[in-house]
Order: C-alpha cells, then sequence, then structure tokens
C-alpha cells in the first residue's frame, strides 16, 4: 500500500516562537525538478513589525552579553548545526540540485561560517579598538559597540551558505537581527530557524521572514526602527530603491562581497571614544 506525502507547511520565526503569517498566506516553492517541496508562510508588513519588536526587546541584552558569551553562543549554533547535516543536505538538493557531496561541502562551509565568526566575537575590540594619546590626565578609550536592529537580505544561492553568511556577523557584533530569507530558495534558512530556536541563542535576537522579497523590500526600507539593512539577496534596482526609503532615518545599507571579512562585522558597529580621568 503507497503511502501520502505529508507535505510540510512551514511558520516564520519570530520572538523565539513559529507563529503563522498574521495574513494567513503561503507560497509554493518547487525543487531543481519543478516538483512541489513545501509551502512557507508569506510574511506580512505586521509580521515585520512584531519581529522588530522582538527584535529591539532583546537588543539590550544581547549587546550587553560579553563578547565571550556571545562567541560560545555561536560556537553552539554550529554544533547544532553539525547533528542536522543530512537534513541540510536533503533540502539542498532538492532545492538546487546539487550532489549530495556538493551540497555536503556547503553545508560544512556553513558550520565553519559560525564557528570563524563565533571566534571573532571576542577580538574585535583588540583589533580594531585603540587607546589613544593625549595631552591630559586623561585615557582616552575607542572601542567598537553594536548599531541596532539589522535586517539582511539572504542570498538566493548557495541557499544555506548565503543565509549563514548574512547572519552570523550581525548577531557577532552584538546587533539583533531580521533576516529575510531567499524566496525560491527558504526551506535552509527555515531550518536554520529550527536550529536556533534550539541553542542558547535569546529568543527575539534572529527572527526570520519567508515571503516575497518585493512585497517585504519597502516595508524594511521605510520602517524607522531598523537602523542598518545588508541587501546582499536583492536585485540592483531593488537596492536602489532600498537606499532612497532606508535614506529618511540614515539606514546603513551595504552589499558585501561573498566572502567572510571582519568588516562584515564592523560595517554594522559604531567606533566609541570613552574618556576616563587618571587616577592619582
Amino acid at each position: 500500500m503507497s503511502r501520502i506525502d505529508v507535505h510540510k507547511t512551514y511558520k516564520l520565526f519570530i520572538a523565539g516562537a513559529f507563529p503563522r503569517s498574521e495574513s494567513g498566506r503561503v507560497y509554493e516553492v518547487k525543487g531543481a525538478d519543478k516538483k512541489f517541496l513545501a509551502n512557507p508562510a508569506m510574511a506580512s508588513r505586521k509580521d515585520l513589525r512584531e519581529s522588530v519588536v522582538a527584535a529591539k526587546n532583546s537588543y539590550l541584552g544581547w549587546s550587553n552579553a560579553t563578547s565571550f558569551n556571545r562567541g560560545q553562543i555561536l560556537y553552539r549554533i554550529a554544533e547544532i548545526m553539525q547533528g542536522r547535516s543530512e537534513q541540510f543536505v536533503s533540502e539542498i538538493c532538492a532545492l538546487e540540485g546539487l550532489s549530495s557531496k556538493a551540497a555536503a561541502a556547503q553545508v560544512e562551509e556553513a558550520i565553519d561560517t559560525w564557528v570563524w565568526y563565533s571566534g571573532w566575537c571576542d577580538k574585535l575590540s583588540s583589533v580594531t579598538g585603540s587607546l589613544n594619546q593625549v595631552s591630559g590626565p586623561f585615557y582616552n578609550f575607542t572601542t567598537p559597540e553594536s548599531l541596532g536592529v539589522i535586517a539582511v537580505f539572504a542570498e538566493n544561492k548557495p541557499s544555506l551558505l548565503g543565509a549563514v553568511r548574512t547572519l552570523a556577523p550581525i548577531i557577532a557584533g552584538g546587533n539583533t537581527a531580521i533576516l529575510i530569507a531567499s524566496e525560491n530558495y527558504p526551506l535552509p534558512a527555515i531550518t536554520l530557524g529550527e536550529v536556533l530556536s534550539t541553542s542558547d541563542l535569546p529568543a527575539g535576537v534572529v527572527n526570520i521572514l519567508t515571503g516575497k522579497t518585493s512585497e517585504l523590500s519597502p516595508w524594511v526600507g521605510s520602517h524607522m526602527e531598523i537602523d542598518g539593512i545588508d541587501a546582499a539577496g536583492l536585485s540592483k534596482k531593488q537596492e536602489e530603491e532600498l537606499k532612497l526609503l532606508g535614506a529618511e532615518n540614515l539606514k546603513r545599507i551595504h552589499r558585501f562581497t561573498p566572502i567572510n571579512h571582519p568588516e562584515r562585522i564592523l560595517s554594522f558597529m559604531e567606533q566609541k571614544t570613552v574618556w576616563h580621568p587618571i587616577g592619582i
């Protein structure tokens, strides 16, 4: 007797929970063979607003955590991903049409990316901070501090690595994030949300939305509580529209080359200078 396939309807990841979209809408995702795979939720403007609220509520605790603690949490995410490698491999194979070997290589690189950025967490101040020379009885320190709430448009391909490569540097620097998953390749990002929910990452530090990029992009650009945007997954036209909308609150909008680099962390951080009197 043949069995009936159970097609999954995925939910969003907001504030550590998995709610359905407020709109009730879903859309079809098909694999490389053009066959139906799943129904991800289609996030609405209200879902975005709730994600921003969750990110802002968790920002103080995450940004004030020690950099060593943030590094430990990012490393723990890598450990959990390692245990779910087979699921990620199967999703990548179905979506991108890659061989198992090529998909496994992508998963391994995504795990290594978490480890790489976890190592940078407690080194940023040493590498980019400074003790400045001043003429007077003062110490003058400059150290990097997080910017705030950052929206991230995940790279379309590679599906898992593209999501991790854009997300990891944001939270490594103490920011909180709204990850807009790739519209056509969202499944690894959704599974990543399941990984984050079982890690030590506080609820709300990362929120993951799926849906139509063309709908979400203008709402992200005009939202006054979003401080920065990584536009990696947007077209050049969408990025230009985003810059016009983001000018009202002076959003930082960046697009990086697809490599791991400390600049991806520092671009969404501020250099803060503190004066302190020399004690007698």
